[in-house]
């Protein structure tokens, strides 16, 4: 009983009865707009009918589904392109609007697959575990650099011996643990300019 797009198959048939309950004839079943809306996300053909009189209110029933989901507050529709639409009604331009509509629409649906592939192939499987995993590497990057600003603190011990004298670092030592830490410094953003 399942919802299912099928290639081969005519669309389903839901018809609409006096009581505004809809009724899909495929599964016998009563339906709510809500579930008209899943099968249109499923890619599920459809036709709506009245069931008194036998007109074809599909078109109808889909524009009700799209208030539905605007006052749900999922607003896709821009005001100027609401007025826009609006101001076609009666237009001599009015019967080339839906045309215009179904190809830009198309177009989108196209290029909106190129870049869900795009964003696979670039991070995996998983776009955003990758890119929290590029997030960390830019962090562990900046916390490197950040040192560099206080080169002697990284080369500190963490604890000093008690009965080990202290003393001071010839000031020969600091320049070269400095030049050591710029050279790392600098292989490891070679490394990282490598990896991208």
């Amino acid at each position: 009983m399942s919802n299912a797009p099928d290639s081969d198959q005519t669309p389903i048939t839901i018809k609409k009865y006096a009581n505004r309950r809809l009724y899909n004839t495929a599964t016998s079943t009563y339906v709510t707009l809500e579930d008209l809306a899943d099968m249109v996300k499923e890619g599920v053909d459809f036709l709506v009918f009245d069931a008194k009189t036998g007109e074809d209110i599909t078109r109808s029933v889909l524009t009700q589904i799209i208030f539905e989901e605007e006052s749900k507050g999922q607003n896709l529709l821009p005001i100027n392109f609401l007025r826009q639409l609006i101001r076609f009604y009666g237009d001599s331009m009015q019967s080339l609007v839906p045309s215009y509509l179904d190809a830009s629409l198309q177009v989108l649906t196209t290029e909106q697959d190129k870049i869900r592939d795009q964003m696979q192939s670039a991070f995996g499987a998983e776009p955003f575990k990758a890119m929290e995993e590029l997030t960390k590497q830019n962090l562990a990057m900046f916390e490197n650099a950040m040192s560099m600003f206080t080169p002697l603190a990284a080369d500190k011990p963490a604890a000093a011996k008690p009965d080990a004298p202290h003393e001071p670092p010839q000031p020969s030592d600091d320049l070269q643990a400095l030049q050591q830490q710029l050279q790392a410094m600098q292989k490891q953003i070679n490394d990282l300019a490598k990896k991208s």
